[in-house]
């Protein structure tokens, strides 16, 4: 089984039903915006594994509701694994562990892995897409957002790993010809995302702030759900905003001025 980089089409040139993962940060939602604004169809799944930073499920269902405002329906579930993963160890899941700080490059960023999330997405997303696939006679697209910014921590979102998983359920299913991966960003990073969510939004003519408003990138966001800035999720989302000449529109604990200098002293830190 191929992995698709590029819109695939079907007879008749219109574009493939998609089914995707909405975390409700940036990635799944710039994604969102691109299949949209492509003309495909799209469901989502949202995830409640246990994260501490599940905030990201009600910005998640914010973009949902300012789509349907505008006359663009998705169906949208969540999935609720927090009794099953929320056993596994990690920063992001496990009481009286902290999340580090830093760059997304630095070893303790490990620390922020949470064991074989990836492989559990997509096995039920993969199963998703083929009853969809089923009950609609139709083709459908397992759309995600992984980049090339996730590689250096996280194996379960380079290109290897897809391409053996995709084997996997191509070998574990029937019908699996109906189903293939969509991972337009694998080469990419969060500029590129940002970058095209600019161009997707205008074609759909929605305000690119209130979308992006409405996500969370921060694994350690506070009581209130404002971003702390000093995560490496954190810092690689400001570097972003700040790269394409856009100030973040979501809020942090400190001024937009404050964490942006911070991100750029961790990068100038990290170059040296």
């Amino acid at each position: 089984m191929a992995l698709e980089s590029t819109d695939t089409q079907v007879d008749g040139g219109s574009l493939m039903r998609a089914v995707m993962a909405l975390s409700g940060g940036m990635d799944s939602t710039g994604l969102l915006m691109r299949l949209l604004a492509d003309g495909y169809t799209v469901s989502c799944l949202s995830y409640n594994y246990g994260q501490k930073h599940s905030i990201e499920l009600e910005r998640a269902k914010a973009n949902i509701a300012y789509l349907a405002s505008n006359g663009i329906e998705v169906e949208h579930r969540i999935a609720d694994l927090s009794s099953a993963m929320g056993i596994f160890h990690s920063a992001l899941t496990t009481d009286g562990y902290e999340v580090p700080e830093g760059h997304y490059e630095e070893e303790q960023m490990k620390q922020t892995v949470v064991p074989n999330r990836n492989a559990i997405f997509a096995s039920i997303l993969y199963g998703y897409a083929l009853s969809v696939a089923l009950r609609e006679d139709t083709d459908v697209a397992i759309a995600l957002g992984v980049h090339s910014g996730d590689h250096a921590i996280y194996p379960d979102c380079r290109p290897e790993f897809y391409e053996a998983i995709a084997h996997a359920f191509e070998v574990g299913n029937w019908d699996s010809e109906k189903v293939s991966f969509h991972l337009p960003y694998i080469d990419g990073d969060k500029e590129t995302i940002l970058r095209d969510a600019e161009d997707a939004l205008a074609t759909l003519n929605l305000d690119f702030d209130t979308v992006f408003a409405n996500t969370n990138t921060s694994y350690n966001p506070d009581a209130q759900g404002r971003s702390s800035g000093r995560s490496g999720a954190d810092v690689e989302r400001i570097l972003a905003f700040n790269a394409i000449g856009r100030k973040d529109p979501v809020t942090y604990v400190d001024s937009w001025d404050a964490v942006l200098a911070n991100a750029l002293q961790v990068e100038r830190e990290m170059r040296t």
